[in-house]
């Protein structure tokens, strides 16, 4: 059901893009359409917040592969193993090649969500100052509704003379 009116929403969103496209012109509705993603990376900051997130991730990513190598190893020692082992052992064995299993699956998401804490920690401040500029940039320029083109189905088709990107972009690098 969610998704259903997931795709009811976009659907009457990119429908209302070329009948707010002609609101503009009949009525002075003013939209525009920005690269989010390309604001973030020339913003002055990303680079070394995203080096800084890449650094610590790729800790983790070491720790959860030196688990799953653990468990690699579990499984094959147990494989091995198998044949000799008499029903309960080998029962024994399987409860504990679980229970490594969840412990896999548990600090794999831990260390999961804890990137994620971190990557919101690094990128907000750049995103808040990016959508102050943005702002900024739409009261100035009065205009009713900027559009993040990068978002997935919210713009088909749009008027390049409407990307304000480029503005965007420049106001962040005045203001370093």
């Amino acid at each position: 059901m969610r998704r259903a009116v997931t795709v009811w929403a976009w659907l009457g969103l990119a429908l209302a893009v070329p009948v707010a496209a002609r609101a503009q012109a009949q009525s002075g509705l003013k939209i525009a359409f920005v690269s989010y993603q390309t604001i973030l990376q020339q913003t002055p900051g990303y680079t070394a917040a995203e080096s800084t997130f890449n650094k610590e991730v790729q800790g983790y990513r070491d720790e959860v592969q030196k688990l799953q190598q653990r468990l690699d190893s579990a499984v094959r020692t147990f494989d091995q193993q198998a044949i000799a082992l008499s029903p309960a052992a080998k029962q024994a064995k399987q409860r504990d090649l679980q229970q490594l299993q969840q412990r896999f699956e548990q600090r794999n998401s831990e260390l999961q969500d804890k990137a994620q804490q971190r990557q919101r920690e690094l990128l907000q401040p750049i995103q808040a100052r990016v959508t102050g500029v943005i702002q900024g940039i739409r009261a100035e320029g009065n205009y009713q509704l900027i559009f993040d083109a990068d978002a997935p189905g919210v713009i088909v088709a749009a008027d390049p003379t409407l990307d304000i990107t480029s503005k965007v972009i420049a106001r962040l690098k005045q203001s370093q």
